[in-house]
C-alpha cells in the first residue's frame, strides 16, 4: 500500500528506477517527466537530488522529458513542477540513499547509523571507506515501488537548496551552441514545411505543384495526404520558399469567416455558453450598496521568440520524435492514434524550445514532422513551422469579459460578492477531452468535434482561476459562461484566467477604497488577515515608497495589486510607477513574492522578473487581430510585444519562506503586475481603463 504522504507523481509512476540510475561514470542520473520552458526546472531539481544524495552538482544528470527512461509527469504546467517533480525526486533520492547505507553497512559490518555520505563515498565514523553508491548501486532493487518512509533532510541541512546556482541550460544558449531543437542538424537530415489547412472543414479544392516547384527552384518533395500537405528538402531555404509560395497556388473550398468584432471579449457575451454556478447560493435580495466593475482581456498569442519546430524518424517500424512541448508521454500517447500505431512504437524526447508557457504549436509540429517521417521512412525529418504559421496556427489564450458585482455594508466592505465570467477554453490540449492535434484535421477521417471542457476548481480552474478573492469575504459565487464554440482555436497560455481575474478584483478594491475616502493599501490591509498576505501588502507598499505617492491625475501614477495565484501558490505583491502621456510608459516596478522554501533564489527572482515583463506587454500591446479570413496579426508588425527599450527597472524581492513548503513561482507575479498597472494608470489619468491592452486610442477615449 502506497504511504500516504505520496506526491501524485510517485504514486503514477511507481518504480524507484523511472526516477534514478547510477551511471557507469560515476554520476546519478535524476529523472523527471516536467521539461525545462525557461523556468530553470532542470537546475532546481538538480539542486534537490544532490542534497538529498550529498553529491557535489555536477554528479547529477537531469533527464526530463524522455518516455523511453522517465516518470510519466503529464504536462509541465500551472506551476507544479518543483511541488510535484521536485517533491517526488526528494522522496525517491532519501529512500535510495537510506537503502544504499544499509547495503554499505552490511558489507562493512557496522550500524547504518555509523555511516555519512560526502560526495557520494561513505564513511564509517568519520573515516573514509573503499565503498559509495556505485559499489552497491547493482545490489538495490530498484524496481520496486517507493515506499515514503525514508525521511528527507531539514531545510538547515540543506547545502545546495536555497542557494543562487547558475543555471546548467545556459551556456550553451547564450554563447550560440546546439541549445535548442532548431539547432539540431543530424547526417543528411531533410527539411519540411507544411501548407496549412486555413480551418478545420476547409477541402483542398485545387493545388499547383509545377508552380510551388518553379519558385522553390531546387530539390522538393511534395508529400500530401488529402488537405494535408508538405514540401520536403535537403535545402532548408527551398522548403520555405515552397511553403512560402504555396497559399497563392492553392484553392481551398469551405472557409470559415470571421470579422474584427469576434476579436473582442465583449462578443462573448449572449454566444451558447455552458453555465456554472459555483459557491454561495443565488441573493434572494437586492444588494443595498452596490459596486461593479466589468474588465476585459482580448485573445493573446504565445509569441514564442522561435517558431514551433520538430524532428521524426520512422526506421523499422519505430517513430522517434524530438519536441519542445510541455509533456513527452502526453505527446506519445495522442500521436499514436493519430497515426495509427502502437503506443510502444513510438519514442518522444524533450529538447529545449524557445518557451511559451503553455499550449502553443510544438505538439502539432510533432504531429507534421511523424507524418513526412512516416512517409520518408529512414529519413531524419526536420519541421520547422514558419512565423506566419505560428502566429495563425497555434492556439491562443482567450479573450475574457469579467463582471464583479459586490454588496457593500454600512462601512463599504463587501458583504456579498458575485463574479460573472465570460471565456471560451482554456484547455484544448490533445487528450484533454476537447482538444486535437492540428494536421489530424486535415487528414482523412478528422476528429469529431467535442464538447469544449475546462480545468476543474480542483486544479485551479481555467477561467475561474482566482476569481475568488482571498480577501475576507462572507459570500462568495461565480456565475461561469464556458462558450461552446470561440472564433478560433483557444488553449492554455501563462496563467490561464487568474491575469484578467486578479485585473478585475484588485481594480474593484482600489475603487472600494476611493468609496469611502481610504487609502487602498489600508482599505485592503482592513479586510486581508491573512498573515502571508498582509506581510506581502505591508512590504509592497514600504518597497515602492506608497505614503509619497503623489496626487491623482497629474500624469504620473503609481499603483498596487497583490493575489496568491490558485489561491494555493506563490503569494505575490506588486507595484508599478507609470507616466502617461500619448501612451503608457511603466518606468519601475517593485516586486515581493512569498514562495516558501526557495529552491534555486535566482532563478526565482527570474521567475518574477519574467511574468512581469509578459504582464506589461500583454497589458500595455498585445491582442490577436482577425480579418474575415481568421488570424490577421502574423508578423511582430501586426502582434507588438514589449520592446527592450520599454522594459522598466524592476526590482524583485523574496521574503524567507524557508519554515513552509515550497510554492510554485513562474506565474504568480502576472495577475498582480497587470492590475498594478491598470491602478497605476487610473491614479495618473483621474479615470479608470478596464478593457486591456491599455491603448493610446483607449486611453484618449477614456479622457474624452
Amino acid at each position: 500500500m502506497n504511504a500516504p504522504n505520496l506526491p501524485t507523481s510517485l504514486v503514477d509512476n511507481p518504480r524507484l528506477d523511472r526516477w534514478i540510475h547510477f551511471n557507469d561514470d560515476r554520476t546519478v542520473r535524476i529523472a523527471s517527466g516536467k521539461v525545462e520552458i525557461g523556468q530553470g526546472v532542470v537546475t532546481a531539481l538538480s539542486q534537490i537530488a544532490a542534497d538529498e544524495l550529498d553529491l557535489p552538482l555536477e554528479r547529477v544528470q537531469l533527464l526530463s522529458g524522455d518516455t523511453d527512461h522517465g516518470p510519466d509527469e503529464m504536462y509541465t504546467t500551472s506551476s507544479l513542477s518543483i511541488e510535484m517533480s521536485g517533491s517526488s525526486i526528494r522522496l525517491v533520492c532519501a529512500e535510495v540513499r537510506a537503502k544504499a547505507l544499509d547495503r554499505a553497512a552490511l558489507r562493512l559490518n557496522c550500524s547504518p547509523e555509523d555511516l555519512t555520505v560526502v560526495d557520494g563515498q561513505f564513511l564509517r565514523n568519520g573515516e573514509k571507506t573503499d565503498q559509495d553508491y556505485w559499489t552497491v548501486a547493482h545490489e538495490i532493487d530498484l524496481s520496486q515501488a517507493p515506499s515514503g518512509t525514508s525521511r528527507p533532510k531539514k531545510a538547515d541541512g540543506y547545502k545546495v537548496v536555497g542557494q543562487s546556482v547558475p543555471r546548467l541550460d545556459l551556456p550553451a544558449k547564450v554563447t550560440g551552441g546546439i541549445a535548442y531543437v532548431h539547432d539540431v542538424l543530424p547526417r543528411d537530415v531533410l527539411h519540411a514545411r507544411v501548407l496549412r489547412q486555413p480551418n478545420p472543414g476547409a477541402t483542398l479544392a485545387a493545388l499547383d505543384e509545377a508552380a510551388i516547384r518553379r519558385a522553390a527552384k531546387g530539390e522538393l518533395q511534395i508529400v500530401r495526404e488529402t488537405n494535408f500537405v508538405a514540401f520536403v528538402s535537403p535545402v532548408e531555404s527551398v522548403a520555405q520558399a515552397a511553403a512560402a509560395a504555396a497559399p497563392a497556388h492553392a484553392r481551398w473550398d469551405d472557409l470559415r469567416r470571421l470579422t474584427p468584432a469576434h476579436q473582442e471579449a465583449a462578443w462573448l457575451k449572449g454566444q451558447p455558453a455552458e453555465d456554472r454556478h459555483i459557491g454561495a447560493p443565488a441573493r434572494e435580495t437586492a444588494p443595498k450598496n452596490l459596486a461593479q466593475i466589468t474588465v476585459s482581456r482580448p485573445y493573446i498569442a504565445h509569441a514564442s521568440m522561435g517558431p514551433s519546430c520538430a524532428l521524426a524518424e520512422f526506421r523499422d517500424g519505430h517513430l522517434t520524435v524530438w519536441s519542445h512541448g510541455q509533456g513527452m508521454h502526453p505527446l506519445r500517447k495522442n500521436l499514436a492514434p493519430a497515426l495509427g500505431l502502437p503506443i510502444e512504437a513510438i519514442t518522444a524526447k524533450h529538447l529545449h524550445g524557445p518557451g511559451c508557457y503553455g499550449h502553443n504549436g510544438a505538439d502539432d509540429a510533432a504531429l507534421d514532422a511523424a507524418l513526412v517521417a512516416m512517409r520518408l521512412p529512414g529519413k531524419t525529418i526536420r519541421l520547422q513551422w514558419r512565423r506566419e504559421e505560428e502566429f495563425g496556427f497555434e492556439p491562443v489564450g482567450p479573450a475574457m469579459l469579467v463582471s464583479l458585482h459586490v454588496d457593500l455594508d454600512d462601512k463599504g466592505r463587501p458583504a456579498d460578492w458575485t463574479t460573472e465570467i465570460w471565456s471560451a477554453t482554456h484547455v484544448q490540449r490533445p487528450g484533454s477531452g476537447s482538444g486535437y492535434l492540428l494536421a489530424t484535421e486535415a487528414l482523412p477521417n478528422p476528429p469529431p468535434e467535442v464538447k469544449p471542457t475546462d480545468p476543474p476548481e480542483a486544479r485551479g480552474g481555467g477561467g475561474t482561476r482566482n476569481a475568488v478573492p482571498l480577501y475576507d469575504v462572507p459570500a462568495h459565487r461565480i456565475l461561469h459562461h464556458l462558450v461552446q464554440r470561440g472564433p478560433v482555436r483557444t488553449s492554455a497560455l501563462r496563467g490561464l484566467g487568474a491575469l484578467p481575474n486578479v485585473y478585475a478584483i484588485e481594480m474593484l478594491m482600489d475603487e472600494l477604497a476611493a468609496r469611502v475616502g481610504e487609502d487602498p493599501v489600508a482599505y485592503r490591509l482592513s479586510i486581508l488577515s491573512e498573515p502571508r498576505g498582509r506581510r506581502l501588502v505591508e512590504h509592497i507598499a514600504a518597497m515602492s515608497d506608497w505614503k509619497g505617492r503623489g496626487p491623482s491625475g497629474s500624469g504620473r501614477g503609481l499603483g498596487m495589486a497583490f493575489a496568491r495565484y490558485k489561491n494555493k501558490a506563490a503569494y505575490c505583491a506588486v507595484a508599478a510607477a507609470v507616466t502617461v502621456e500619448e501612451v503608457v510608459r511603466v518606468d519601475r516596478v517593485w516586486c515581493v513574492a512569498d514562495a516558501g522554501l526557495v529552491i534555486n533564489p535566482d532563478g526565482a527572482r527570474n521567475q518574477l522578473e519574467g511574468g512581469i515583463v509578459q504582464a506589461l506587454s500583454w497589458t500595455l500591446k498585445e491582442q490577436v487581430r482577425f480579418d474575415d479570413h481568421g488570424i490577421a496579426s502574423l508578423d511582430w508588425d501586426g502582434y507588438p510585444i514589449l520592446r527592450f527599450s520599454e522594459v522598466p527597472e524592476i526590482e524583485a524581492e523574496l521574503v524567507d519562506g524557508a519554515g513552509n513548503p515550497t510554492l510554485g513561482v513562474g506565474e504568480c507575479s502576472c495577475g498582480p503586475t497587470a492590475a498594478a498597472v491598470g491602478n497605476a494608470v487610473a491614479h495618473a489619468l483621474g479615470v479608470r481603463i478596464h478593457d486591456m491592452p491599455l491603448t493610446r486610442e483607449r486611453i484618449l477615449k477614456a479622457l474624452g
